[in-house]
């Protein structure tokens, strides 16, 4: 107290001397502060908080900022009441606490209230499994002290707990999934076999359409182990149970593959052929069930109907029937040459180690580099190769000492990119998802052969090659071109209809389509969306309205003839139109269901790069399979329960 007094009264003194003219005299808190002396236009002052230790504070004359943070940051929660000039009660400001002192208790009540352990867990899982993490990030001292300091003391859930919440997450997407496909009519399955480390996968995803929105779902169905010798017993045995597991045997249009031996051989090995055979379902007996000592059970698996993959049927004609036009034409030399310093230019970016001015450069361009090998990321990597202008080129060449490309090789890379854009779009077409149908493939194939046959004239390096090319789609897309499944698709496509047909096949696919439609069953179709009988007052017609029905026939009333005749008759472009007529919107759910593409469930594999490492070896082949579904089935299925 008397040293309060002594240092609000040497203050005062200096004030009546006019020693100081400062901010001090005023501020609310100086009676912290005992004044030493002047310095120009600052003041020393020692702080009466931090005695017995001397510690003497400049402030400038016009401003108490320094010392308001030394009090904010070294005194922090002391009474900083105002003096008795300035009329406040002491009683007033015994409670008072600072500001940061109540954001730091309203950032502990919030996260007391918000950020429950249980809370933490369901974060620590999702983490865990949508990024693919090792469990053993659990047990990592530093991933401990990190989730105890964002939560106020909070823990990290310990991998026996992992464990049993990856159980009861899984349990509970396989309900929710299962209930959905139960009410689904129509789906498609891919399948695709993965190998790395030694490790073989079996991964199959599933796909339909809602029939109300007409989007498209996808989830993803198995990710087991293959261990042994892998044949065409397996491969089926492996198809039927995942089918049965999910009660999906009998609504499963087609199982989509590539294009490899092994699945292409189990299909055709256990087709049904004959009369017999109007569904396509192939079935086989289970050779290894009979063999282990069960003769006397049948054991058939059905096998659903095939469909080769679309974007690995155009991958092998730029590949294989590309290569072999090109080895057989008079490019050949300068295709080699260029394409040879092109791959030297990768690979010098991607294994070799170059100097910082060098990085800085690639860095600079942006320059693509193939990491996978498929023909669209090599036409992505080899068009930002065109688009650097030759300086920035033969730059880039003298730093990464490769051989520099002629004038030539430049112009065949460039026509290069020109002549096989549209192949380049068609595969992306193929490889998407959301909207992508089997009514597509048709109308592109078929847009790409007329695309190509336009540069045909004006190509100079390519012209044999567009040729050889264009008959390769017709002979590996001739299957496609004759199946009715995908005439049919296609026709139910809003977007296409009967527009890429000849109009003298115009009439016969009206009468196919008629067919299919008599044979639905009624109770099956949907009635058209009472959203898009709302009247809208667009112009004068709309408004005008007294009181009576438009002479509109409704759709309910529609023959199948007719419906089909007003379908082909319209223009729209948007599934939307679908609503309208029901029997269409039936036929396209069916037959559009099918995907024309295996990128699902390529993507099931390859969506992170560490899925199969030293550290997940650990892990059972049931535990690493539930992980993968749980982050696939993510966006579709609740994962925990509070």
């Amino acid at each position: 107290m008397t040293l309060q007094i002594m240092s609000e009264m040497d203050v005062a003194h200096h004030e009546s001397s006019g020693e100081i003219k400062s901010a001090m005299h005023t501020w609310r808190y100086r009676h912290h502060f005992t004044y030493k002396a002047d310095q120009g236009k600052n003041i020393i002052v020692q702080c009466n908080l931090c005695l017995p230790r001397v510690n003497l504070l400049s402030t400038s004359k016009t401003s108490t900022s320094n010392l308001k943070k030394h009090l904010d940051r070294t005194h922090l929660g002391c009474e900083a009441r105002p003096d008795v000039k300035r009329g406040r009660k002491k009683e007033e400001h015994n409670g008072e606490e600072s500001r940061h002192c109540q954001l730091k208790k309203l950032k502990a009540e919030i996260i007391s209230k918000c950020m429950t352990q249980a809370k933490i867990d369901e974060l620590i899982f999702n983490f865990i499994v949508e990024d693919c993490q090792s469990f053993y990030v659990l047990e990592q001292p530093g991933f401990r002290k990190l989730v105890s300091g964002l939560t106020e003391g909070l823990k990290s859930m310990d991998r026996v707990t992992l464990f049993t919440k990856v159980d009861q997450g899984f349990s509970r997407m396989r309900e929710e999934l299962m209930a959905k496909l139960s009410s689904i009519q129509y789906v498609c399955t891919t399948a695709d076999i993965w190998t790395a480390n030694n490790r073989s996968f079996f991964g199959m995803t599933c796909h339909w359409i809602d029939r109300h929105t007409l989007e498209r779902k996808s989830a993803a169905l198995g990710f087991s182990r293959l261990q042994g010798r892998i044949t065409h017993d397996t491969i089926a045995g492996r198809i039927h149970d995942i089918h049965v597991a999910f009660n999906i045997e009998s609504k499963v249009q087609t199982t989509v593959t590539d294009n490899g031996s092994p699945f292409i051989s189990v299909f055709k090995e256990f087709a049904v052929e004959g009369p017999e055979s109007e569904d396509d379902i192939g079935f086989y007996e289970n050779v290894s069930a009979v063999l282990e000592g069960e003769p006397e059970q049948d054991m058939l698996l059905f096998l659903p109907t095939v469909q080769r993959c679309a974007s690995h049927t155009l991958e092998l004609i730029v590949t294989e029937d590309f290569w072999q036009a090109v080895s057989q034409g008079p490019m050949c030399q300068l295709h080699y040459s260029t394409m040879a310093k092109v791959y030297s230019l990768w690979s010098k970016c991607h294994h070799l180690q170059v100097g910082m001015d060098a990085a800085e450069e690639i860095g600079k361009m942006a320059l693509v580099v193939p990491a996978v090998i498929r023909w669209n990321v090599e036409y992505c990597a080899v068009q930002k190769i065109v688009s650097l202008t030759e300086r920035e080129l033969t730059e880039l060449c003298a730093r990464l000492e490769v051989p520099r490309l002629q004038q030539e090789e430049m112009a065949f890379l460039k026509e290069y990119v020109t002549v096989f854009h549209p192949l380049a779009f068609a595969l992306e077409l193929f490889q998407a998802e959301q909207k992508c149908y089997l009514g597509l493939v048709i109308p592109t194939v078929l847009s790409l052969k007329n695309k190509l046959n336009e540069q045909k004239d004006s190509a100079t390096y390519f012209g044999d090659v567009i040729g050889a090319i264009a008959v390769a789609i017709d002979v590996r897309f001739q299957e496609l071109f004759t199946s009715t499944e995908a005439k049919i698709a296609t026709a139910t496509t809003p977007q296409f209809r009967l527009w890429w047909m000849a109009a003298s096949d115009r009439e016969e696919m009206c009468s196919l389509l008629a067919t299919e439609a008599s044979q639905i069953d009624p109770g099956s179709i949907t009635e058209a969306n009472p959203s898009r009988n709302v009247t809208t007052i667009e112009s004068e017609d709309d408004f005008f309205s007294y009181g009576s029905v438009k002479p509109a026939i409704q759709i309910q009333q529609r023959g199948v003839m007719d419906e089909i005749r007003k379908y082909v008759e319209g223009t729209g472009k948007s599934l939307e139109c679908l609503q309208d007529f029901p029997r269409m919107k039936h036929l396209f759910l069916k037959y559009n269901t099918t995907l024309p593409s295996t990128a699902p469930v390529q993507r099931l594999f390859s969506q992170k790069g560490n899925l199969v490492t030293s550290q997940r070896n650990f892990l059972t082949d049931d535990y690493f399979e539930r992980i993968q579904l749980l982050r696939y089935n993510s966006h579709v299925c609740t994962l925990l329960t509070e």
